[in-house]
């Protein structure tokens, strides 16, 4: 007998059924998250367990690596990607847990890739120093526009990061409310400035650029963190069969659902790599400020339409670039990217 389970994952607890060769239900029971007993209500399935299939949710990295480590073979499914007959009228967990064991037992499960477990916590870290980063900027805006409203100063953000010049303080100094505001901001943005160099310094010590992606270093607007932050998040380039696949994957691709030809919203807008997504925008505006022909090529989009859009088609460029690049271990031609 070959069997199939499904786990709907939660927070606190979790769901597990299990299906035979034939879809009949061989047992279903709400857990709590406690590999213990996990373990135990598996343990007497195991031999002619053929897969378990855990829906990847925010918290699957422990769930999926347990399950691993005691020989179970794991599928981690893409909850995106899953469907289910519109027209029920009742769903919950259990259903939700049977759904997914009856499609791998049909052999149409979307499944998410695994990603090792070696290389997650830098992965994360690499997370973590984005959100300091976004932190930060968020920070420079409110504290350029306090600086502008109040004295019709510009002051760019690199000169409000310098940590060896404070030049925000001496604009404000003639009103004491303004002062504290700057003096608060510039302290917590040079704090960020350096927990996110102590973030970078520990990466660049433990990761180093597979061969594979040295050749992102080449693509203008990446360096070396952003490369391994694209290293990161991609994994193998392989799992992506085309250049529009991985594009998506970015969100580097516009979505629009469209009927009789008027629009009908704009589903999935979400799905795919939120980390990639920003790495690539984070390119797009350095190439666009320090890259001479990626310059050119966004001025003249520009004119055209808005920065938004502009922007946003830079990054996509950029993102299809990536993927040839990756695929094809070759340096970056600008010629290539912007023939047409």
């Amino acid at each position: 007998m070959q069997l199939y389970a499904g786990i709907d994952l939660h927070a606190s607890n979790n769901y597990l059924a299990v299906v035979d060769e034939n879809g009949k239900r061989m047992f279903k029971q709400k857990l709590p998250n406690e590999s213990e007993v996990i373990l135990l209500k598996l343990e007497r399935f195991q031999e002619e367990m053929v897969g378990v299939v855990v829906e990847s949710t925010f918290n699957w990295y422990w769930l999926v690596d347990l399950l691993h480590e005691v020989g179970y073979r794991v599928h981690l499914a893409n909850p995106a990607a899953i469907q289910k007959y519109s027209g029920l009228k009742h769903s919950d967990d259990k259903h939700d847990a049977f759904w997914l064991a009856e499609m791998l037992r049909l052999g149409i499960l979307p499944e998410g890739y695994i990603y090792p477990k070696e290389e997650r916590p830098l992965r994360d870290m690499l997370r973590k120093r984005g959100q300091l980063v976004r932190l930060r900027t968020s920070l420079i805006l409110s504290l350029q526009n306090i600086i502008v409203r109040n004295l019709s100063v510009r002051i760019s953000a690199n000169d409000i990061k310098k940590l060896k010049e404070n030049a925000v303080v001496p604009l404000l100094e003639s009103n004491d409310d303004l002062a504290m505001a700057g003096i608060i901001s510039k302290e917590t943005i040079d704090f960020l400035t350096g927990k996110i160099r102590a973030v970078e310094s520990v990466v660049e010590q433990k990761v180093k650029i597979k061969d594979e992606y040295r050749h992102l270093l080449t693509i203008p607007g990446i360096g070396k963190i952003l490369a391994l932050t694209i290293m990161l998040e991609t994994g193998p380039i392989g799992r992506f069969p085309r250049v529009g696949d991985y594009v998506s994957y970015c969100r580097k691709v516009n979505t629009k659902w469209t009927s009789n030809d008027k629009a009908k919203g704009k589903e999935n807008k979400k799905n795919g790599n939120k980390y990639l997504a920003w790495a690539f925008s984070e390119a797009a505006e350095m190439a666009r400020r320090y890259d001479t022909q990626c310059k050119n090529w966004y001025n003249r989009k520009m004119q055209k339409t808005n920065f938004m859009v502009a922007h946003q088609a830079l990054a996509h460029k950029l993102a299809r670039a990536a993927y040839c690049i990756m695929k094809e271990d070759v340096s970056f031609v600008p010629e290539k990217l912007f023939a047409t």
